[in-house]
Protein backbone atom coordinates (compact mmCIF):
# COMPACT_ATOMS: atom_id res chain seq x y z
CA UNK A 1 0.00 0.00 0.00
CA UNK A 2 1.32 3.70 -0.61
CA UNK A 3 1.78 6.22 1.94
CA UNK A 4 -1.89 7.77 2.06
CA UNK A 5 -3.30 3.78 2.67
CA UNK A 6 -0.87 3.50 5.38
CA UNK A 7 -1.27 6.15 6.96
CA UNK A 8 -4.99 5.64 7.36
CA UNK A 9 -4.88 1.94 8.12
CA UNK A 10 -2.20 3.48 10.85
CA UNK A 11 -3.92 6.09 12.39
CA UNK A 12 -0.35 7.70 11.73
CA UNK A 13 0.10 11.22 9.11
CA UNK A 14 2.05 10.35 5.97
CA UNK A 15 4.51 13.21 7.81
CA UNK A 16 4.85 11.30 10.85
CA UNK A 17 5.83 8.30 9.02
CA UNK A 18 8.20 10.05 6.56
CA UNK A 19 9.65 11.49 10.25
CA UNK A 20 9.56 8.29 12.29
CA UNK A 21 11.96 7.00 8.73
CA UNK A 22 13.82 10.08 8.95
CA UNK A 23 14.81 9.82 12.22
CA UNK A 24 15.39 5.84 11.98
CA UNK A 25 12.46 5.02 14.43
CA UNK A 26 10.88 2.68 11.75
CA UNK A 27 12.77 1.45 8.41
CA UNK A 28 12.50 3.00 5.54
CA UNK A 29 9.67 1.71 3.16
CA UNK A 30 10.13 0.11 0.23
CA UNK A 31 9.67 1.83 -3.38
CA UNK A 32 7.83 1.30 -6.25
CA UNK A 33 9.63 1.33 -9.60
CA UNK A 34 8.30 4.64 -9.59
CA UNK A 35 9.62 5.75 -6.24
CA UNK A 36 6.57 5.65 -4.16
CA UNK A 37 7.07 4.37 -0.88
CA UNK A 38 5.21 0.75 -0.62
CA UNK A 39 4.50 -0.79 2.98
CA UNK A 40 3.55 -3.55 3.89
CA UNK A 41 0.69 -5.45 6.46
CA UNK A 42 3.99 -5.65 9.55
CA UNK A 43 5.29 -2.19 8.68
CA UNK A 44 1.75 -1.14 9.18
CA UNK A 45 1.32 -2.97 12.22
CA UNK A 46 4.57 -1.37 13.02
CA UNK A 47 2.99 1.97 12.75
CA UNK A 48 -0.19 1.64 14.71
CA UNK A 49 2.50 0.05 17.85
CA UNK A 50 4.29 3.12 17.68
CA UNK A 51 0.69 5.10 16.83
CA UNK A 52 -0.26 3.49 20.59
CA UNK A 53 2.88 4.24 22.39
CA UNK A 54 2.30 7.83 21.30
CA UNK A 55 -0.99 8.14 22.93
CA UNK A 56 0.28 6.44 25.78
CA UNK A 57 2.57 9.41 25.97
CA UNK A 58 6.15 7.80 25.09
CA UNK A 59 8.58 9.78 23.98
CA UNK A 60 10.63 8.87 20.76
CA UNK A 61 13.21 7.61 22.25
CA UNK A 62 11.30 5.29 24.70
CA UNK A 63 9.29 3.79 21.57
CA UNK A 64 13.09 3.35 19.98
CA UNK A 65 13.46 1.02 22.99
CA UNK A 66 9.51 -0.53 23.03
CA UNK A 67 10.16 -1.11 19.19
CA UNK A 68 13.67 -3.34 19.81
CA UNK A 69 11.93 -5.34 22.58
CA UNK A 70 8.54 -5.76 20.43
CA UNK A 71 10.69 -7.04 17.41
CA UNK A 72 13.21 -9.82 19.73
CA UNK A 73 11.55 -12.69 20.84
CA UNK A 74 13.81 -13.88 22.67
CA UNK A 75 13.62 -10.91 25.32
CA UNK A 76 12.26 -10.88 28.72
CA UNK A 77 8.96 -9.15 29.85
CA UNK A 78 10.85 -7.51 32.73
CA UNK A 79 11.88 -4.49 30.34
CA UNK A 80 8.70 -3.96 28.93
CA UNK A 81 7.36 -3.71 32.52
CA UNK A 82 10.02 -1.77 33.69
CA UNK A 83 9.64 0.83 30.96
CA UNK A 84 5.67 0.66 31.13
CA UNK A 85 6.02 1.70 35.02
CA UNK A 86 8.03 3.75 34.35
CA UNK A 87 5.88 5.82 32.26
CA UNK A 88 3.48 5.51 34.44
CA UNK A 89 5.17 7.39 36.99
CA UNK A 90 5.93 10.09 34.82
CA UNK A 91 2.40 10.29 34.05
CA UNK A 92 1.61 10.82 37.54
CA UNK A 93 4.58 13.31 38.16
CA UNK A 94 2.76 15.50 34.85
CA UNK A 95 -0.68 14.80 36.28
CA UNK A 96 0.74 16.16 39.63
CA UNK A 97 2.11 18.99 38.20
CA UNK A 98 -0.79 20.03 35.87
CA UNK A 99 -2.84 19.85 38.99
CA UNK A 100 -0.36 22.61 40.34
CA UNK A 101 -0.78 24.43 37.82
CA UNK A 102 -4.59 24.57 37.79
CA UNK A 103 -4.46 25.17 41.97
CA UNK A 104 -2.38 28.43 40.85
CA UNK A 105 -4.12 29.29 38.40
CA UNK A 106 -7.41 28.91 40.57
CA UNK A 107 -5.78 30.93 43.36
CA UNK A 108 -4.38 34.22 41.07
CA UNK A 109 -8.13 34.27 39.18
CA UNK A 110 -9.80 34.49 42.92
CA UNK A 111 -6.98 37.11 44.16
CA UNK A 112 -8.51 39.01 40.23
CA UNK A 113 -11.27 41.39 40.53
CA UNK A 114 -12.06 40.82 36.87
CA UNK A 115 -13.41 44.49 36.51
CA UNK A 116 -12.41 47.57 34.16
CA UNK A 117 -9.61 48.58 36.74
CA UNK A 118 -6.31 47.31 35.51
CA UNK A 119 -4.37 45.59 38.31
CA UNK A 120 -4.54 42.11 38.00
CA UNK A 121 -2.70 39.58 39.80
CA UNK A 122 -2.44 37.33 36.98
CA UNK A 123 -0.77 39.32 35.05
CA UNK A 124 2.27 40.40 37.86
CA UNK A 125 2.59 36.70 38.33
CA UNK A 126 3.16 36.20 34.44
CA UNK A 127 5.92 39.23 35.15
CA UNK A 128 7.90 36.75 36.75
CA UNK A 129 8.13 37.77 40.43
CA UNK A 130 5.87 35.49 42.22
CA UNK A 131 6.87 36.37 45.35
CA UNK A 132 5.48 39.72 45.20
CA UNK A 133 2.21 38.04 43.83
CA UNK A 134 2.16 35.64 46.94
CA UNK A 135 2.40 38.51 49.35
CA UNK A 136 0.38 40.68 47.69
CA UNK A 137 -2.49 38.51 47.52
CA UNK A 138 -2.05 37.29 51.32
CA UNK A 139 -2.56 40.57 52.71
CA UNK A 140 -5.07 41.98 50.03
CA UNK A 141 -3.04 44.58 48.41
CA UNK A 142 -3.23 46.75 45.16
CA UNK A 143 -1.77 44.09 42.18
CA UNK A 144 -1.00 47.08 40.21
CA UNK A 145 2.28 47.16 38.19
CA UNK A 146 5.81 48.70 40.34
Amino acid sequence: MNIGEAAKASGVSAKMIRYYEQTGLIPEAGRSASGYRTYTTAEVQMLRFVRRARDLGFTVERIAELLALWRDRSRHSAGVKRLALSQGDGLRRKIREMEDMVATLEHLAHGCNGDHRPDCPILVDLEGDASVVSKVSHTGQNFGRH
